[in-house]
Order: structure tokens, then sequence, then C-alpha cells
């Protein structure tokens, strides 16, 4: 193989397979990027797995000398991205070596047999749906820090992905917490806003396709979703599912579990609301947590007539208490959240107001972005008891 690439163009990928390879793994050939080239072709192709998720892609090249090799990932992009801007030259002697080589600079690189990279799947290109990219990159990035990392509740460390008719949700849950995100199949297809009607609630209908996305995937999915990308085709195999975005080819196993019956934690009697300045209770929170308990990470809302007090104690700190002015006439009530689940949510939710809706102390609260033209976007938490 012999080939030359510009820096910055090839640097660009080698950045997206830096999280599909494990630098602690038990199989060497799964820290290794394939690369593969044809003589007189003008794209040098990209490939890494972890036998999870997996990720293709290309690069425009000058391909001299065709083949197929295997090289460190980490190392490779350390390299290039410690290059001068200029051409990367590429290149397997007949003895097997790799060099790497730009100008004045010369590297040897160890390689793998190329026989020993696992073979990725390939799509069918049917059953194919056309995603908003937008809209895609907005479901995962209000989603992916609600799932669950404990290994014990494996279903759970995942977000299902979730098709009607008329919407496409995400949904992820730890068990103390649970994001929701809606939108219709007009916004999704069209690629941008509509006047269409609100999301409508996928999770009841029947024959809606369910299917577990692991955290990983999602994580990688926020990577790729750049704003260049404006739409994303999804297909379902039989143990996979594929997203083309931007001539790249994200690979990822389906996690086989059933999923928890999460539209039953999404409480239907909060009849009490409170709309906040997001902004203003955000830095209240943060500030407030300062002093609150390292280990429960606990601030409380004590809900009174036109105001709210948030407060935090520990014995071994101290305590710290901030009021908010606000629009509230009904009783007085007093309730307990994890601070980081709060501020989670108010890192995406965008609108200027946030919206809270509860019930009683014990009950599931509702967080919700106020007045959003984006995503139905709705984020269940649960009272602390302390």
């Amino acid at each position: 193989m012999e080939l030359t690439v510009r820096k910055n163009e090839i640097l660009q990928e080698l950045q997206f397979f830096q999280g599909i390879v494990e630098r602690k793994n038990t199989i060497p050939i799964l820290a290794n990027i394939l690369v593969e080239a044809d003589a007189g072709a003008d794209v040098v192709r990209l490939a890494a797995t972890d036998l999870e998720v997996g990720l293709r892609s290309r690069c425009a090249a000058t391909i001299t000398k065709g083949g197929a090799i295997t090289l460190p990932a980490k190392k490779l992009y350390e390299i290039v991205r410690a290059l001068p801007d200029t051409e990367v030259r590429i290149t397997q002697s007949a003895a097997g070596a790799v060099t790497v080589a730009a100008e004045r600079f010369n590297s040897r690189i160890q390689t793998l047999q190329r026989d020993d990279f696992p073979a990725l799947p390939d799509a069918t290109g049917e059953g194919t749906e056309t995603l908003s990219g937008n809209i895609l990159r907005e479901m995962v990035s209000k989603t992916q820090f609600a799932i669950s990392g404990e290994d014990t509740r494996y279903f759970l460390n995942g977000a299902l992905f979730l098709f009607t008719d008329r919407a496409i949700s995400l949904v992820a849950t730890d068990g103390h917490r649970l994001a929701l995100v809606s939108s219709p199949r007009e916004r999704t297809e069209a690629g941008g806003a509509t006047d269409s009607e609100p999301a409508p609630e996928a999770h009841g209908d029947a024959d809606a396709t369910r299917v577990i996305l692991p955290k990983k995937t999602l994580w990688e999915l926020a990577r790729l979703l750049g704003d260049d990308v404006e739409t994303v085709t999804y297909e379902r195999g039989d143990n996979h599912l594929f997203f083309d975005l931007a001539g790249r080819q994200l690979i990822s196993r389906m996690i086989d579990a059933q999923f928890p019956a999460y539209e039953r934690v999404i409480p239907k009697g909060n009849d009490k609301r409170i709309e906040f300045e997001r902004d203003r209770l955000t830095s209240a929170i943060k500030r407030v947590a300062l002093l609150s308990s390292e280990r429960s990470r606990a601030v409380k809302f004590q809900i009174d007539s036109g105001k709210v007090e948030i407060t935090s104690s520990s014995p071994e700190v101290g305590e710290a208490s901030e009021v908010l002015t606000v629009d509230y006439d009904g009783p007085a009530l007093g309730i307990c959240f994890n601070a980081q689940y709060l501020l989670d949510f108010m890192t995406v939710a965008e609108t200027e107001s946030v919206a809270l809706e509860f019930k009683d102390e014990l009950s599931q609260a509702v967080l919700s972005p106020a007045g959003s033209n984006g995503c139905d976007y709705t984020y269940v938490i649960m009272p602390m008891r302390i």
C-alpha cells in the first residue's frame, strides 16, 4: 500500500474513531483501525469496532498502490495530530512494515494482520428511515445523560428508540429520573420545524417499533451529529442498527432486553405548576449545592405562596439557601431533589423558562421547557427522602 492524504482531512476522520476503539481490550486487533485502499481510487476507507459499536468512514487520498493494513488507532491519531499542516504519506513495504511520514518526519509503526480484523456487518438498504440531523441531535443530547451505568441492570444501559407512524421518541432512565423526547414524523422527515401538531405519546402505540441503543452508541452519535449533518439514514437489521450520516456509517448492536414500561412512571395527576427563569434557577441550584452533602447532593425546594426557597445542609460543611420569587399561590410544601439531576436538565433545556409540575413531597415531579418550539421534552425526576 502507498497513499498520500492531507493532514487535516485524515485527522478529522481519525478523531471520530477514538471513542470506538478501547484502550484496555483483551483482543489486540480491536485497538487497531482498518485502512483499505484501491489503486487509482481517490478515497481511502477506514473502519474500527469494539464488537458492540463500529464505524466506517472515508477520506480523500491519492493512492499509488492499493492494499489493506491495520494500525493502532490511538497512536496513529497522535502522530498525525502532531504533524505540520501538510501531506501525510502512508506506505507499507514488502516486508509488511508501515511507515507514516510527512516533510522531514518519518516513523515506523507496528501492525497486525488484516485477516484478524473482525468483519463489520453490512446494511441491506431495505426498510430505511430518513431522519433530520437537527432533530436527532436534539433528541440524543436531551436523553443520553439519563442512561444508567449499572451493569447489573443492563437493560437500562441504553436508550429506547421508538418509532410509530406519527412520531419518533427516545427514552432513557436510570431508575431515579427519566428523559423522554418525541418529535412528529413530519418534522423528522422534512428536516426542520413545521406547523404540525405536537408529538403524540408514541409510547402508548402497540404497533411501535422498539430498539434499545447502547449507551456508547448514543455518545458516538452525539460526536458524529455535527452541524453539517442535515439528514441521517437509519436502518434496522437482524442484530444491528445502521446510521449513515455525512459519509460515515455508525454500526451498533441492539441490546436484547425488555425496556421498562416507562409510561407508567410519567405522572398524570400533577396539579401544581411553577415556572422559573432557567438561568436564575440554574445559578441558585449551583450556589446552594456547594454546601450540600457530597453523598446525596440533595437540595430542598421549600415552596410557599409567591416564593421558592432552595436550601441545602451538610453536617460536615454547613448550610446555604437562596429565595426565588415565583408565581404560585398553592399550598406550602417541601421537595428534595438531587442537584445534579436538576442541572443536567437545565443544561439541555435551552428555553428561557422551565416549568416544574408536582403533586406532593413524595410523588414524581416533571420538568419541561416552557414555550419550546423544538421536540416535546418530558423529564421525570424522583424526589429524595432525607
